[in-house]
This record gives C-alpha cells, sequence and structure tokens, in this order.
C-alpha cells in the first residue's frame, strides 16, 4: 500500500509540480472557452476545472491524466443551458456522474475494446469539427478588429511552440492580446461581455430545479450523452497515457473516479467534464507521470483565479475563439483521409458515418451507438462467409464445415447443403468451424432429421470442446449421433 501510494505520488515531485503548472496556464483559457461554448458564465468551467483535475487526481486510475471541463461534454449541454439555464446543468451534472460510477462499479472499462478504431477517428472528427463550428458566431460579422484578432492568434499559436516551448502558446497570445485590447480600447468582445469572475472559491449548492420526473425527463437525455461522451473520450485519452507512458491503468476506478468528479463538481457550481487529450499529451510530454502533476494543476489554477480575476474578465473573445479552432485543429485526426483510401471499405464507412451522425444531431454519444452498431454488423456479415464441401471418402459421404455458425451464418449454410441425398452414410465434420449459439444447435438437428429423413445415416464428429458442449446441453441429438 504505501509503495503504491509512493509510485502514484512521490516519483519525481519536482517534474510532476512544474508540468502540472504549466497545464494549469493551458487550462485557464480552454476552461472560460468551453464555459462559452456551453453558453454559461466563465466561472462554472474554471470550477469545474479545478474540481475535476483535483478530485481525479485523488480517486481516478490513470495518474498524471488531466481531467477538467471539455469541449465534448460542453457541446453536448448547449441545447439544454439554452432552453432551460444553468441550474438543469448542474442536476444534469449530477446525474451524469451517477451514470458513470454506476458504470465504473459495472467494470464499463472493459467495454471499450468493443468500440473500434474507425468509431473512435469518426468520434475525435466529429468533436473537432463541432468545437469549429461552435465558435463561428464569435469571429464572423462583428468587427474588422475581430478578424485581426482571430488571425493574430492562430498564428501565435501555430508559430512560437517551433520554437518557444517554456510558456503554452495559447497563454502567451491571451497576455499580449490582452494587454494591446487593454492599450488601444478595440471593438471587440471580452470575456466580461458574457459574465463576471469572481475571486472566490467554490461553494456548495443544491441544483434549484424541481425535482419532478417532468425534470427527469428533461435532464437524462443529457446526462446518459454526456456520461457516454465523458467515459469514450476519458478511457480513449487513458489508453494513450498508457501507450506513451508504457504503464497500464484502471480504466474501471477511472470510469469511477470521472463519476465521483462530475457528482462533485455540479454541487459546487461546475459544469461536467471529462478527461483531456491535449492537456495530457502536454502534462506527460513535460515530463509527468504521477497523480502529483494533476493535483498541482487543479490547486494552481484556483490560485491563479483567486490572484487574477480581475485581468481575466478582460481576455479578447476573439483570443479564445482563435485558440479553440486551434484546438479543433489539433482534435481532428488529419491521417484519416489516408485512413479512409487505405482501409477496409466498411471501416471507411463507419468513420464517415458516425461523423455524419454526429454532425446532423448534435449528439456524440448517438455517432458512437451508432458506430458501434454499424460496427458490429459489418463484423458478423464478414464472419458468416461459412464454406461447405462435400467428398466421399470410403463409401462415406463427408460433409466438411468451415467457419463461424451463429444465427446470421445459418442461411449460407443451409443453402450449400444438397438435401436430395438418400441412403447413404453422411459424416458432418466441423473440426474447421465452431457453433456459438442455439441458433447453431438448431440447424444441426434440422440438417440431421432432413438426412435421416431421406433414409441416410447421420453422424457429426470433430466437434471443439465447447461446440460438444453446447451441442450437449441444447441439441436433440442422441449419442450414437455423435463421433
Amino acid at each position: 500500500m504505501i509503495e503504491r501510494l509512493k509510485s502514484e505520488w512521490l516519483v519525481n515531485p519536482g517534474k510532476n509540480i512544474m508540468a502540472g503548472i504549466v497545464v494549469a496556464l493551458a487550462l485557464i483559457p480552454e476552461a472560460i472557452a468551453f464555459s462559452i461554448i456551453a453558453g454559461v458564465d466563465p466561472m462554472v468551467g474554471l470550477y469545474a476545472a479545478f474540481i475535476i483535475a483535483t478530485v481525479t487526481a485523488i480517486v481516478g486510475g490513470r495518474p498524471a491524466m488531466i481531467s477538467g471541463a471539455t469541449a465534448a461534454v460542453a457541446l453536448v449541454v448547449t441545447p439544454l443551458v439554452k432552453e432551460h439555464g444553468v441550474q438543469y446543468l448542474f442536476a444534469a451534472t449530477i446525474l451524469m456522474g451517477i451514470i458513470q460510477l454506476l458504470l465504473g462499479i459495472l467494470k464499463v472499462g472493459r467495454l471499450m475494446k468493443f468500440i473500434p478504431r474507425s468509431v473512435m477517428i469518426g468520434f475525435v472528427n466529429a468533436l473537432g469539427i463541432m468545437i469549429f463550428l461552435s465558435q463561428i458566431e464569435h469571429i464572423f460579422g462583428i468587427s474588422i478588429a475581430t478578424y485581426i484578432y482571430v488571425i493574430v492568434t492562430l498564428l501565435i499559436v501555430f508559430i512560437l511552440p517551433r520554437y518557444f516551448t517554456a510558456i503554452p502558446a495559447p497563454l502567451i497570445a491571451i497576455i499580449l492580446l490582452t494587454a494591446l485590447y487593454l492599450y488601444t480600447g478595440a471593438n471587440i468582445r471580452t470575456v466580461g461581455d458574457l459574465g463576471t469572475i469572481k475571486q472566490a472559491l467554490p461553494h456548495f449548492i443544491i441544483p434549484d430545479v424541481p425535482y419532478t420526473l417532468e425534470t427527469l425527463k428533461i435532464i437524462l437525455p443529457y446526462s446518459v450523452s454526456m456520461a457516454i461522451v465523458g467515459l469514450v473520450e476519458s478511457l480513449l485519452t487513458a489508453k494513450i497515457v498508457d501507450d506513451y507512458t508504457n504503464t497500464y491503468s484502471n480504466k474501471n476506478k477511472e470510469a469511477r473516479g470521472q463519476g465521483i468528479a462530475n457528482i462533485i463538481t455540479a454541487l459546487f457550481g461546475g459544469m461536467g467534464g471529462c478527461a483531456m487529450i491535449g492537456q495530457s499529451g502536454i502534462n506527460v510530454r513535460s515530463g509527468a507521470n504521477s497523480r502529483l502533476s494533476t493535483l498541482t494543476a487543479g490547486i494552481f489554477l484556483i490560485f491563479m483565479i483567486m490572484v487574477l480575476g480581475h485581468l481575466v474578465v478582460e481576455m479578447p473573445m476573439p483570443v479564445l475563439a482563435g485558440i479553440m479552432v486551434m484546438v479543433s485543429i489539433g482534435t481532428v485526426d488529419w491521417g484519416s483521409f489516408k485512413y479512409i483510401k487505405n482501409a477496409p471499405k466498411t471501416d471507411a464507412f463507419v468513420m464517415i458515418l458516425t461523423v455524419v451522425i454526429v454532425l446532423f444531431t448534435s449528439n456524440l454519444a448517438l455517432g458512437v451507438v451508432v458506430g458501434v452498431i454499424f460496427s458490429a454488423l459489418f463484423f458478423a456479415t464478414k464472419i458468416s462467409n461459412i464454406e461447405v464441401l462435400s467428398e466421399k471418402v470410403n463409401n462415406k459421404r463427408v460433409l466438411s464445415f468451415k467457419g463461424q455458425i451463429f444465427f446470421v451464418s445459418i442461411d449460407s449454410m443451409m443453402n450449400q447443403l444438397d438435401f436430395s441425398i438418400q441412403n447413404e452414410t453422411i459424416e458432418l465434420d466441423f473440426k474447421d468451424a465452431h457453433l456459438w449459439d442455439d441458433s447453431a444447435v438448431d440447424a444441426i438437428d434440422t440438417i440431421v432429421k432432413k438426412y435421416e429423413d431421406q433414409h441416410n445415416t447421420v453422424q457429426v464428429k470433430n466437434l471443439n470442446t465447447d461446440s460438444r458442449k453446447i451441442i450437449s446441453e441444447l441439441s436433440q441429438l442422441k449419442e450414437n449421433h455423435l463421433l
């Protein structure tokens, strides 16, 4: 126990503290920008970044992973906030956390292996596109100065990291362009136009909503979507950090930790969130490998809010919009164009379908679900190709089955059999086949009966252990049928 705590908290403390500070600086503009996407006061996103990072540092399953307010979750709740207000957001976030906690207890982490790569690529591409689309209203049709600030922000964030990495480029863009705005008084919107920044710690609240079935009907679809989207992005990020650090994380513990963090953040005035792919990457590339980095990020973030909150309201909106455009560009998997060209057509179709579903419904969770369903259908179709070979061996007719026998493949198998054969000894050879379900067993019973009705002697041989077991449990075949 002591050794585990040391390995998770006290390895290279200096490096982890410095990495956490760097991440905290990068979190501030993104947390504000995600608040704007969701349509809430900037403090809602900042409190979420502080609370979720702090809580997951303690109870999460992936050391050195950064969690906080994210675009993925913000995009889901935008319609809820527009129609019902921020109090319903808090209620929905609590329910989101409860769902994630239950899924973690049910070990949902192991289900990640059922989300294929094509769906994952579609998910991140759709997320990137939606982030970009959400910024259009903050860029176009406002003023010439807005365009100039956006373009300069893009140039700083794109070019500066090639020459200077000690301070995050988005933070430098904010400092320089906020100073320019304060000096020139340009005709642009600022964070202060959207809400105030309170230089105060978050306090406990109970969502001010009617506790009725009607409220549950309103928030449940959003809570389910947030829970799914949050877990998909969190577990995907955990896997990326696992691969980068050559370590293994407890995905089910991470799911539970995300749930606990979202419940707590909503009870203290924060929006929902999840793991952050970009910030987690910054953290581990800065040398972080323990929970201390994540805890440092959360604590330093709230410290910055308390000290510099009066300056945050002066941040130009075009700068934050420019930063989010760069986030959207970094989120999109640009290698997917090559993927579409080289991957199997079904995988390319699933990737494109996931993106299209998300963009047409503005529902990331639905896109993932539809993508997984179509992947499963294509996979079932692919493995349903079964081959039946017929040959005469020592005055016996041997029918050799090759492939996976289950409810999808049965029609193909039956269509290859000639049931007009009479007065022969027929051996059904399953050496290269596997029986998966009761439909397969019923099909074998039907084959045997049809051949016996034509006065044939039928024997079944070379069943593997699992196939023989399911035959013994469900089949009507007699012992003398089995070799």
